[in-house]
């Protein structure tokens, strides 16, 4: 009798977990004793939370793992750190005359701040989080970490303990601002650890408009942005929110963004990605009344070798509530997208209304995009509804132009212009409109 072959298994080399060089000495110092307490206690929940891996549900399709943690540092570390400068025709405000305050944000200072006076004696508090944290210690520390809690994840908590800058942006109660607010964060350098924290809160009956941006020049170098939003629009107000991100290529980007939705409130939310190395993008949206209304609109485009995760929820937590999403998207060469969005209606939240849909242009084979809509709902007496697609550029319509004369690339450029302009219409301002459409017209090679 022979003996059996012995099998030789090779153990496969488990890749170390990744670890961020920061400490708690990196917490930043404030003079306000709540203020320091709130950080302390993040940095402490930042700690208890395991880093997110593969074997996380809302991480499964986003691998951090090559995050180059061991040479990033904060700016303050940078030293004479030669950055570029803010870009004329980001600094120049794509409001114009509809402009009613202006916060440009570059390392951890303002490069430019205005505020129409008439508001500033109306009690709208717009400025940077360092002088909101000297000239409104009291409100800061009851407002922040209302939203977003550092418990909601690793990021999160570490966003929560290290934010270097960020703005707080605070409408009081019955006043509703004819012009909107914009603010750009101005990310430059190489290997640089950005952490910032926004802070939006309409008090009953207030109105506003907020256009934000987060943008960078692509760096040799990877770099990285941690960011928290928190949003409140309370009983009867209206908020007109529209983000934009054109971080550099260089950019791993982590936000916790949230929105909470009052009685009778309505939030318009519209989201433009172009940018980053990889984005993972929790966005929520909580209605907590009856007759909130809450509204998300979203585009990303990305190429090369970019990865876009979003992770949106539409949290219905009292009856009576609406809700409805529309994400689109486009990618190519090798690059891939994910969505996940959820519906929660919780129990008793009768007479929800609710609706979520994505879709996905795959402009060659190599790229990807994965789509994964769900409902959880608690609730009997419910609307809620959702939809998901991914494809590819119609041949048949190419064909048809093609056959009338337009040229294959200029067909392709309609085609995806086309795809693009139910997101893009809901834009209020026309100069931010054309500013995607550029975007828009880089990612598929018509401009340089």
């Amino acid at each position: 009798m022979t003996n059996p072959p012995v099998v030789t298994r090779r153990v496969r080399a488990r890749r170390k977990t990744l670890q961020l060089p920061f400490t708690r000495e990196h917490i930043r110092p404030v003079s306000h004793a709540d203020l320091q307490a709130f950080r302390e206690r993040a940095w402490e929940v930042y700690e208890a939370i395991p880093m997110p891996t593969l074997q996380d549900e809302p991480w499964r399709r986003t691998d951090i793992r090559g995050l180059p943690a061991e040479t990033l540092r904060l700016p303050e570390a940078a030293g004479d750190l030669q950055v570029a400068q803010v870009p004329d025709v980001l600094q120049a405000s794509p409001l114009g005359e509809a402009l009613a305050g202006q916060l440009v944000l570059s390392l951890e200072a303002p490069v430019m701040h205005t505020l129409d006076d008439a508001l500033a004696r109306r009690g709208v508090i717009f400025t940077d989080l360092r002088t909101a944290e000297q000239a409104h210690p009291d409100l800061l520390a009851r407002l922040m970490g209302q939203v977003v809690k550092p418990q909601e994840g690793k990021f999160a908590a570490l966003g929560h303990a290290l934010a270097r800058n960020g703005a707080l942006v605070y409408i009081p109660q019955g006043v509703q601002l004819e012009k909107a607010l914009h603010i750009l964060f101005w990310g430059p350098g190489e290997g640089l650890a950005y952490f910032d924290h926004l802070i939006v809160w309409l008090e009953p009956g207030a109105k506003a408009t907020l256009v934000v941006e987060w943008a960078s020049p692509d760096e040799p170098a990877e770099a990285l942005h941690v960011g928290v939003v928190e949003v409140h629009v309370a009983e009867d107000a209206d908020l007109t929110w529209v983000e934009l991100q054109s971080w550099g290529t260089h950019m791993w980007n982590f936000t916790h963004e949230r929105a909470r939705v009052g009685r009778n409130a309505r939030l318009n939310w519209i989201l433009g990605a172009v940018g980053s190395k990889l984005t993972k993008s929790f966005m929520d949206i909580d209605l907590v009344a009856p007759g909130a209304e809450g509204y998300m609109s979203g585009f990303y485009f990305a190429d090369d070798h970019q990865h876009l995760d979003h992770d949106t929820q539409q949290n219905h937590l009292a009856p009576h509530t609406t809700s409805d999403l529309l994400f689109k998207g486009a990618v190519k060469d090798t690059a891939r997208s994910v969505w996940q969005g959820l519906i929660y209606v919780a129990p008793g939240a009768q007479g929800t209304d609710g609706y979520q849909a994505n879709r996905n242009l795959v402009l060659n084979p190599g790229a990807r995009a994965d789509s994964i809509p769900g409902l959880e709902i608690m609730a009997n007496e419910v609307r809620c509804t959702h939809g998901a697609t991914v494809s590819r550029i119609d041949e048949e319509q190419i064909f048809y132009m093609r056959t009338r004369g337009v040229p294959r690339k200029v067909a392709e450029r309609l085609l995806i212009e086309g795809f693009f302009a139910e997101i893009l219409d809901r834009i209020p301002f026309e100069t931010i409109r054309e500013r995607f459409r550029a975007g828009i017209a880089r990612k598929m090679g018509y401009t340089t």
